[in-house]
């Protein structure tokens, strides 16, 4: 194209930018001085910027001035509170506590999986949402509040003064030694400053005699792309490209190259990843594919290929985080959603029974979060997090009180058999097959609530016995108990272990590129 075209071309589109933004804003000019109903600038307008941006690409997003907090929470990782996950409880119709985290102000004061939050200071809180709640728990650090609660398993409320702080989580919930010499480390994120734990983190493996290394980003959503080379130059040499970006403007060109000499360039790696390893994680991962410097195990990945600035200024205290460019590994592919980075061994994860995912976070019972806080209270101390296990007594209890809880849930053999029946009617030939179909329906209909939950006993019992170690050893607790049913985790251990494997999957993916 010449340069008269490109020229007429820019002209044109300058012209229909301002028309169209002349349009918008004649159209609201007339709505807000003849519609039936007064108009929330705020609100009509909001929507109308979000309804824009989302034609364009999920994370392209507006932040008006009241979403400053929630900003400057994703970009860093932390803010001001107590540390602690809250849930509005079905049955109570109240907000209980969910999960404190170790070490944080919730923790330290004393608070307990299942309090009722009655009241902060002197507001209320036992009409109100977890919305409500939270933004109340959040607050200045150094600010002090008085939270009143109250503990089911003693039936007593209890007060609690606590100082709210800067709450971050920790960047490696844990690491590790696993058995013959494997190294393990679970990365959470790459916001903040990830990359002094992880070093820190590979250097005492080694020193425990590591031979090898699983490195965990499934869940791992992303984060500081600098922080992302930063951790691929602990095993890559320096001076070595790991990824390009490349945008519409010059300067949102760049080139990302290791800077310092590294940790260790041979050790075998393995990355974990699953269909939440997003952004950096998918550079982390993606990188050391391409440099064959390590092989993935999981499912496809998230793909997240796009950069965003995160905080262009706006009118009125507001922001915009902008997508202005994509990521390019360094063999040039990119990362897309619709591809994402695609494991050199595949293993997919157990789906979990309709009944589990009901029991987990759908039951208007809330069944298995109130026998889990029952447990907790009875049981002042368990076994360590690898070897505790509910016994056979423990899990029939359990059964029974689901029961008379009066549990229900959605089965989707009976969703599916009464969308055969309309199909059937429709195209003409149920009643010629009606015996057969009313058959079919006493079976469905004859729910076996007892029977269910024994044949999908061992999903239901892991999931409670992760939820009451939680509230022991946390979240690196819930790690290592789940490591005993971790097919994932399984198979890299079995290629780590198993003479010239690891070593083959690398060749064959240097062959196949």
């Amino acid at each position: 194209m010449g340069l008269t075209a490109q020229a007429q071309g820019a002209k044109n589109h300058n012209l229909e930018v301002a028309k169209n933004l002349e349009i918008f804003n004649a159209l609201y000019k007339n709505l807000d001085l003849m519609y039936v109903d007064t108009l929330d600038a705020n609100k009509v307008i909001t929507k109308g910027i979000d309804a824009m941006l989302a034609s364009l690409d999920r994370y392209t997003e507006y932040y008006p001035e009241e979403r400053q907090k929630e900003l400057k929470t994703m970009l860093t990782g932390k803010y001001a509170g107590v540390g602690a996950l809250i849930r509005y409880h079905q049955k109570l119709k109240r907000v209980v506590v969910e999960e404190p985290y170790e070490g944080m102000p919730a923790a330290e004061a004393g608070l307990k999986k299942g309090d009722i939050i009655l009241q902060i200071d002197d507001s209320l809180m036992t009409d109100k949402g977890t919305n409500y709640v939270s933004s109340h728990l959040r607050g200045e650090p150094g600010t002090t509040f008085m939270l009143q609660i109250l503990r089911p398993s003693t039936n007593k409320k209890m007060k609690f003064k606590i100082t709210r702080r800067s709450i971050k989580m920790p960047e490696i919930t844990w690491y590790g030694m696993l058995d013959n010499g494997v190294g393990y480390i679970n990365l959470n994120t790459f916001t903040g400053e990830p990359s002094k734990p992880m070093r820190l983190a590979f250097v005492d493996l080694k020193k425990q005699g590591a031979k090898s290394l699983v490195l965990d980003l499934r869940n791992n959503g992303g984060g500081s792309l600098s922080e992302c080379v930063d951790i691929l130059n602990m095993w890559v040499p320096k001076g070595v490209k790991i990824v390009e970006t490349k945008g519409k403007l010059k300067r949102a060109n760049s080139e990302y190259k290791t800077r310092l000499e590294p940790t260790d360039t041979v050790m075998p790696i393995v990355v974990l990843v699953n269909r939440e390893t997003a952004s950096a994680s998918e550079i982390t991962s993606g990188a050391l594919q391409d440099l064959k410097r390590g092989i993935i195990i999981g499912t496809r990945t998230y793909g997240k290929g796009l950069v965003q600035v995160p905080n262009i200024d706006l009118p009125y205290n507001a922001n915009l985080k902008l997508t202005t460019s994509r990521y390019y590994l360094p063999s040039g592919r990119g990362i897309t959603f619709e591809e994402g980075i695609k494991p050199d061994v595949e293993v997919k994860p157990d789906t979990m029974a309709n009944v589990t995912v009901y029991l987990n976070r759908l039951d208007s019972t809330e069944a298995a979060f109130d026998y889990v806080v029952d447990y907790i209270a009875k049981h002042p101390t368990i076994a360590p997090a690898k070897d505790f296990r509910l016994t056979d007594a423990d899990y029939e209890d359990f059964k029974q009180r689901v029961i008379k809880a009066g549990f229900t849930y959605d089965q989707v053999s009976k969703k599916q058999f009464e969308e055969l029946v309309k199909a059937a009617k429709f195209e003409g030939y149920y009643d010629d097959a009606k015996a057969e179909f009313e058959a079919l329906k006493a079976k469905i209909d004859h729910h076996d609530l007892a029977r269910d939950l024994d044949a999908h006993r061992d999903e239901i019992q892991l999931l409670l016995e992760q939820e009451i170690v939680g509230s022991y050893y946390y979240q690196a607790g819930q790690l290592k108990l789940g490591m005993r049913n971790d097919k994932v985790l399984d198979k890299a251990l079995r290629i780590l272990n198993t003479d010239g494997e690891y070593e083959r999957i690398l060749k064959r993916e240097q062959a196949e590129k």
